[in-house]
């Protein structure tokens, strides 16, 4: 199962966590989790918020095609990934990966692959909001580097 939402409001890890293990059932012997925050600094810039956009309908394909490629990948039992857009402060939760899976090694891979993807993949604009000025936030050599080891 792959579930993907891209919402302004923020989510519970608990809460997401709890249904995760129920979809599983008897089934899931693992649950990895990667929840990223919004930083106060980038290099030697301050930040004061992060404006995140997306494209309704592309951004949530980008995000299921990154999700299934995933489940070719690795035996996952369940996979969701949340993406907040809006205004975003310091400290805010912005990204939650989470992957089931029978086994552990498959679940931790999953979720790291995830994250890489979502940052050089997912159809998303971010803004860094700083003191001095603003900046759109684009991926790094080192995203893409750790995308292409994922490859098939």
């Amino acid at each position: 199962m792959i579930e993907v939402r891209v919402q302004e409001v923020d989510f519970s890890i608990d809460a997401e966590w709890s249904k995760c293990r129920m979809r599983m059932a008897g089934d899931g012997g693992a649950i990895v989790a990667f929840a990223g925050l919004v930083r106060d600094r980038f290099e030697d810039r301050e930040i004061q918020g992060l404006q995140l956009e997306h494209y309704p309908g592309m951004t949530e394909t980008s995000m299921k095609k990154i999700g299934e490629y995933a489940v070719k990948k690795w035996s996952l039992l369940d996979v969701l990934i949340i993406h907040r857009v809006g205004l975003l402060k310091p400290s805010d939760q912005i990204v939650l990966v989470m992957v089931g899976s029978g086994h552990r090694p498959d679940a931790f891979a999953a979720c790291e692959c995830i994250m890489d993807f979502l940052k050089t993949e997912a159809v998303f604009w971010k803004k860094e909001q700083g003191t001095e000025q603003s900046r759109w936030v684009e991926s790094t050599q080192n995203d893409r580097d750790r995308r292409t080891n994922w490859e098939f």
